[in-house]
């Protein structure tokens, strides 16, 4: 079976216009020129001189420092650091280069070889985030997946050791909504590492999720990261997991992840001590939730779907939540084009044979085969993408089958913009969870 992007052309190519005549250029993708490092020659030889001075002191200063002096620095000592098994790869060789300090070298793909970057702690005030990245038809790469470490203050001042050092083994790993970059997920992130944990942010470029192959590259992609979980947690005994999903497309992403856990190695499903759903899900291949969270990801800000509810008096469309009615914003014309050209089009896709069983493969998997650890779902009744009443579904399933399940409804906030909208609750109900479903063996034995 070939790509979604070979099937159906025409539907697409139409979306994509609807898309287009809506959506004005976003400022912040433009590019930027280079700015000019003329120098004089005068300066040149000034600045070499200043060189050489400088590298006669720091070797002078380098050679005072004795290793029981740098023993004696504990506090780093303390913080584990996730030292991938792969070094920087030779420019056109195709075998693994690993120098001795780093242990016997690693049999690894060209592919991985060009996916890390080393963390140059000594040479930066703040950790520097490992990267994996792909080319893109653009001049740079695209970041798929970048590890944050935790800020080592975060780590040092806190006042259970316990507690501590459970967070610096955990690893939360954020896998974005449909359409999400980087640049999105940091704030995240920057929660986590805040707080002591390591943490993973993971998206999905657009075209891939255009042009999905049942195997293909963006399953390869969970292969690469899958991996790099799996020799981060054989490193040392007794290192976690966290995952924290958004909208449909994270969702399902964790659900290959388990998939892959299960069929490499099963007792990696038992260092997965908690997940949080945001935004999500749907248990079931329905053409309209698609559409929707396609034509969020196509219009970006200019969706429906990012506006949040709005007061009974204001013009729309009615939407009663609780006791009270509220107004929910209409589509503009373009938009409501392109729900009705996309909605047609996954009708069709979602039910080809291949993508039909390989998601009913991932959906059963995250319906009646979890882990057993704690769930945390945010939600919101004034979601456009993913109904209120599918999620709240799904958990009375999930605690029905003996999970562990808590929930938080934000009402009125937009599709995966719970934090943003409310910045407070939404920490109140993550330092909940982690107190009391993450960390409560280490609280409890301080």
């Amino acid at each position: 079976m070939g790509s979604l992007s070979g099937i159906l052309q025409r539907p697409v190519v139409a979306a994509a216009a609807v898309a287009i005549a809506s959506v004005s250029a976003d400022i912040h993708d433009k590019l930027r020129l280079p700015k000019s490092l003329d120098s004089s020659s005068s300066s040149g030889k000034s600045h070499s001189f200043i060189s050489d001075s400088l590298e006669e002191i720091k070797s002078s200063c380098v050679s005072n420092i004795s290793v029981s002096k740098l023993a004696n620095l504990s506090f780093i000592t303390r913080i584990p650091v996730p030292v991938p098994n792969i070094a920087q790869p030779i420019p056109n060789s195709d075998r693994s280069f690993v120098p001795k300090f780093l242990g016997s070298p690693v049999a690894s793909t060209p592919a991985l070889l060009n996916s890390y970057q080393s963390a140059e702690l000594a040479k930066s005030a703040k950790p520097t985030a490992y990267t994996h990245s792909v080319p893109t038809s653009s001049s740079s790469s695209e970041v798929l997946y970048r590890w944050h470490l935790p800020e080592p203050k975060a780590v040092d001042i806190s006042g259970n050791a316990d507690c501590s050092s459970a967070k610096s083994r955990t690893v939360v790993i954020l896998l974005g909504w449909l359409g999400a970059k980087q640049k999105h997920l940091n704030r995240y992130a920057e929660w986590y590492t805040s707080r002591g944990f390591h943490a993973i942010t993971f998206t999905f470029p657009m075209a891939e999720i255009l042009s999905y192959q049942v195997g293909g590259k963006a399953e390869q992609h969970i292969d690469s990261l899958v991996n790099h979980l799996a020799d981060w947690m054989e490193e040392e005994y007794g290192k976690n997991l966290v995952f924290h999903t958004f909208s449909n497309t994270g969702w399902l992403t964790y659900g290959v992840i388990l998939e892959k856990f299960q069929k490499q190695d099963p007792s990696l499903m038992g260092r997965i001590k908690g997940c949080i759903v945001d935004s999500a899900p749907v248990a079931a291949p329905d053409p309209q939730v698609w559409a929707s969270g396609f034509s969020a990801a196509f219009l970006k800000k200019n969706s429906v779907a990012t506006k949040g509810v709005r007061s009974a008096n204001e013009p729309g469309v009615n939407l009663s939540i609780g006791a009270t009615t509220v107004a929910e914003a209409k589509p503009a014309v373009t938009e409501a084009a392109l729900l009705l050209v996309l909605e047609k089009f996954f009708e069709v896709v979602l039910n080809l044979p291949k993508i039909n069983r390989r998601l009913s493969e991932v959906l059963g998997l995250l319906t009646l085969r979890q882990p057993s650890c704690p769930q945390l779902y945010i939600y919101s009744s004034a979601d456009r993408v993913i109904p209120a009443g599918s999620v709240e579904s799904f958990i009375e399933e999930q605690r029905r089958t003996g999970h562990e399940v808590r929930a938080c409804n934000f009402v009125s906030t937009p599709h995966v913009d719970h934090f943003r909208n409310d910045p407070k609750l939404y920490s109140t109900q993550l330092t909940q969870f982690f107190d009391d479903c993450v960390l409560a063996s280490c609280e409890h034995s301080s």
